[in-house]
């Protein structure tokens, strides 16, 4: 699979070499939805979920929370208030 169409998750799994048959048996979250997550943007992460893969990983949720949301900002406002 080309590391273009990866997701950001999908991203910093192979940047860290995670063998998703390893993380599913350690999270319980299913070797099929950590695909989804990996390579279909429309499959969004649910917090449970990030904080499972972050224990496993032995990483703190923050650290994958802010790779994951990298490019997520709040939308400029029009109004003057």
């Amino acid at each position: 699979m080309a590391k273009g169409s990866l997701t950001r998750l999908g991203l910093f799994l192979a940047k860290k070499a995670v063998n998703k048959s390893v993380l599913a048996k350690m999270t319980g979250i299913s070797t099929f939805r950590l695909s989804q997550l990996s390579i279909n943007p429309a499959s969004h992460l649910r917090v449970n979920e990030l904080y499972l893969i972050a224990l496993a990983l032995d990483i703190k949720p923050v650290e994958l929370l802010e790779y994951v949301c990298v490019d997520v900002v709040l939308p400029r406002s029009t109004s003057k208030e």
